[in-house]
């Protein structure tokens, strides 16, 4: 049985939301009804547009707390509520920590977790007064959960953040419900910087046991999922999107292609 999931009438806003992964969320929140506002400290190329429908933009670098303090009071003048937060913008370049120094990794730190415990604290304010509270989902990475070479800042910002996650679930209920979404690789408009052209794209898919990587969509309609009432006693979850993971290298360096059957 198909099942539509109607988020008309409630407000969210998708931070990082004007391309890529962001975009993608902010996509999936256009077509179940929301009203979006999507932030980043420019504007994108081309509106995010779905079903018809835009999403806002407004400016904000996530990293200054006394903007994102004005931002959410003008969003509360302009739509009176806040129902759903996605806390998305963040990332980093690919280099070794002992390379990149102390200051680079403060700074990516900084944009994956201080920035969304910012963001978060700013948004509750506004959902801690509503009748039906609201919903904050961060968007994690499996990068925060086994070890992250070339980005191992991002990879313990990221770890961070899932805790953050399960710590403010249980500080912020019955209010406000906390979730994470744990991201795999995701097929962006910047993907080819991380893996190259359309073979090396493939050749990394087979990687995962479902064998591509993930569309942006397909991030956001696990959050419209955890955003909706079917979620409603959902609070302090990781939800994975990751397609099943890795294959263990272990599989291949030992030349395991076949289970032996059981016996």
């Amino acid at each position: 049985m198909a099942v539509t999931i109607d988020l008309s009438g409630r407000v969210a806003v998708v931070t990082g939301g004007t391309r890529g992964v962001g975009a993608g969320i902010a996509r999936s929140l256009l077509t179940a009804g929301a009203e979006v506002v999507v932030c980043a400290r420019r504007p994108g190329d081309r509106p995010v547009e779905a079903a018809g429908r835009a999403a806002r933009f407004l400016p904000l670098d996530v990293r200054d707390a006394d903007a994102v303090g004005a931002f959410f009071e003008r969003l509360r003048g302009s739509y009176g509520r806040l129902d759903l937060l996605v806390n998305n913008a963040g990332g980093s370049r690919f280099g070794l920590l002992a390379d990149s120094g102390p200051r680079r990794a403060a700074r990516v730190v900084e944009l994956n977790l201080i920035a969304p415990l910012t963001v978060s604290l700013a948004a509750y304010e506004v959902m801690r007064h509503q009748e039906r509270g609201g919903s904050i989902v961060m968007i994690g990475s499996v990068s925060g959960t086994r070890p992250s070479p070339g980005t191992a800042a991002y990879g313990a910002a990221k770890a961070g953040l899932a805790n953050l996650a399960h710590s403010l679930a249980v500080e912020w209920a019955p209010a406000v419900r906390v979730n994470t979404v744990v991201l795999g690789m995701v097929r962006t408009e910047l993907s080819h910087l991380h893996y190259g052209d359309e073979a090396g794209l493939a050749a990394v898919g087979r990687t995962v046991p479902l064998g591509r990587l993930a569309e942006p969509d397909e991030a956001g309609d696990a959050c419209v999922f955890l955003a909706s009432d079917l979620a409603a006693y959902i609070s302090g979850a990781a939800l994975c999107v990751h397609g099943g993971g890795e294959r263990p290298a272990f599989l291949d360096a030992a030349n395991v292609n076949e289970q032996e059957e059981p016996r």
